[in-house]
């Protein structure tokens, strides 16, 4: 079998025998019924209730036997199941005559749902929400709870275990002792496998396509770093991966400070965050401020938007995490894969990707934005940090101008917007006059400008961030930024590339924001080419006719990346 390759999030080199965990959650059948009078309505309710309350009780005490960050982790899923809204929904099917089974189905489902449209660290909860349900679905049909069945301890051999996707429960309670390394064909940089796997130490590898193909018993190489996960590999192969991995980690530990290229050209380097719970791991890869903060987090699940006094709490956690520091916060990105009920769209949308999304929204419904602008106001003035705001979807010069107006008038200085549109990287010298910076994301940018629906799995290689086409658009909004004398920063996670970080560097990007564990990679990258380097890589890349032309051309003018074994 060939090399898998997935996304790293836990550094370090893993090998051990595959234990391949296949299990496939029981789908009550749609339409199932109870007997339909007011007596087996109770009844089914009644166990409903109690396979709620069993499963919450059980989380919560591996929770405690967990401690740490797992513990709560646990704890915030026995409160998933715990949750009255969740209680009310499976009531009202089981009282329509649902049979219970199927009613918590169907009910959890509506959460999934928004969960999954909102995407990033909130889309990496979904695997947590239906761990919840197949674990009640399975104690009301009287089956066994899903989990790590037959997990062999005694082998005197650490295992690498290998899942579609893993839940908290079944990895919380586990040890490098027992695991050599995580490989998941699921999952992202957020996902609760990746969070307790850097708790743990152990290596970890996600978004890996084909890793339940793996025969069970064969030895496996994983790279935590690089996502590279090696069925049967030779003894110089372990000897290569592990002396790289050591290679790679005293040179990542050896930069340290804040984000510069090797002849001094400073590039702050920031951290992508979804909410006040993410600031930790920030602070401890060394960011030196917020370059996105998605309030997404605030909205979802809400019959009505949330206060501004909530609201005010939530900026000021984050702004005051930084003092002195940057810390860019996005407006509420709503809409087309982000449904929120009190915001519905004014009419129906039959490609919802290009309809009212993003700051479109705030220009139907003002009092919402009005609000959001006046709370992140209130927490600015109780904060030393320099708060940025930026709008998503921003198309034209207009719009531009029309957000930038909104938050002078809330007395909020420093306005930007996304740069998602082509037309928005076309004419980035417009966008300028009024917006104080910009920001790149790439996903999306990527999705205009290749007509490549992000969510669509078919078209990841037209998703790529190395398509010349989007970098032609990523060095335009460089551009049209300088040229009106505007920073440009890149919030996509393609900034997480140290590759294609310096490329940005190159094309005129000033500061790059991505997930905290990508932060020491890329600052050693930086670290080790100088400003004319990313120059000469940006060019070339541009120049190739294709991504991997494009990542090969960019590499021939950054040895450094050798060094760090990537």
């Amino acid at each position: 079998m060939s090399t898998l390759t997935g996304v790293g999030v836990s550094p370090g080199v893993g090998v051990g025998p595959a234990y391949v965990l296949a299990y496939e959650a029981t789908v009550p059948a749609p339409g199932s019924r109870h007997g339909g009078d007011a007596e087996d309505a109770a009844a089914e309710l009644a166990g409903a209730g109690r396979a709620l309350e069993r499963v919450a009780a059980d989380l919560e005490e591996r929770g405690v036997r967990a401690g740490g960050e797992a513990g709560e982790i646990l704890e915030a899923q026995a409160m998933m199941a715990r949750d009255p809204g969740l209680a009310d929904g499976v009531a009202e099917l089981v009282e329509a005559g649902t049979a219970a089974a199927r009613a918590v189905y169907e009910a959890f489902g509506h959460y999934r749902d928004l969960l999954a449209a909102a995407g990033g660290y909130l889309g990496e909860r979904v695997a947590d929400l239906d761990d919840v349900r197949d674990r009640v679905v399975a104690v009301i049909e009287g089956r066994s709870m899903p989990g790590v069945p037959g997990v062999p301890t005694g082998t005197g051999q650490p295992y690498v275990l290998v899942a579609r996707d893993l839940a908290p429960a079944d990895t919380a309670l586990l040890s490098p002792d027992v695991v050599a390394a995580f490989v998941t064909e699921q999952g992202g940089p957020t996902s609760h496998t990746a969070i307790l796997a850097r708790a743990m130490g152990v290596p970890a590898v996600v978004a890996c396509p084909g890793a339940t193909s793996i025969t069970p018993g064969t030895p496996v190489l994983v790279d935590g770093a690089s996502g590279l996960v090696r069925p049967a590999p030779s003894d110089d192969e372990v000897r290569g991966a592990r002396d790289a991995a050591a290679a790679r980690e005293a040179v990542s530990a050896s930069a340290t400070g804040p984000g510069t290229t090797a002849d001094g050209h400073a590039v702050p380097l920031l951290a992508n965050i979804g909410g006040p719970r993410d600031v930790a791991a920030a602070l401890e890869h060394g960011a030196e401020g917020v370059g996105l903060y998605r309030t997404e987090f605030l909205f979802l699940d809400r019959a009505e938007a949330p206060s501004a006094e909530e609201q005010e709490a939530a900026y000021l956690e984050v702004l005051d995490a930084f003092p002195g520091g940057r810390v860019i916060v996005r407006t509420l990105d709503a809409g087309a894969d982000k449904p929120l009920a009190f915001l519905p769209p004014g009419a129906y949308e039959p490609n919802p990707a290009l309809g009212e999304r993003g700051a479109r929204l705030f220009r139907t419904h003002p009092e919402i934005m009005d609000t959001q602008l006046a709370a992140l106001a209130a927490a600015a003035s109780r904060s030393s940090a320099r708060l940025q705001v930026m709008a998503p979807m921003v198309a034209t010069a207009e719009e531009a101008a029309w957000f930038a107006d909104a938050c002078d008038a809330a007395g909020l200085p420093s306005a930007g917007v996304m740069i998602e549109i082509p037309s928005a990287a076309l004419r980035a010298s417009d966008l300028a006059v009024r917006a104080s910076f910009f920001s790149i994301g790439t996903n999306d940018l990527a999705q205009y400008t290749l007509a490549a629906d992000r969510q669509l799995g078919a078209l990841t290689g037209l998703q790529d961030a190395w398509q010349p086409a989007l970098l032609d658009l990523v060095a335009l909004a460089a551009a049209g930024a300088a040229e009106r004398g505007r920073p440009c920063g890149a919030c996509g996670e393609a900034a997480a590339d140290p590759a294609l970080a310096c490329v940005f560097v190159g094309l005129g990007v000033t500061s790059l924001s991505m997930s905290a564990p990508a932060l020491p990679a890329v600052r050693a990258a930086l670290s080790r080419h100088t400003r004319r380097q990313c120059h000469l890589a940006a060019a070339a890349a541009r120049a190739a006719a294709s991504p991997e032309d494009a990542r090969a051309e960019a590499r021939s003018h950054l040895p450094g990346l050798a060094g760090l074994a990537l």
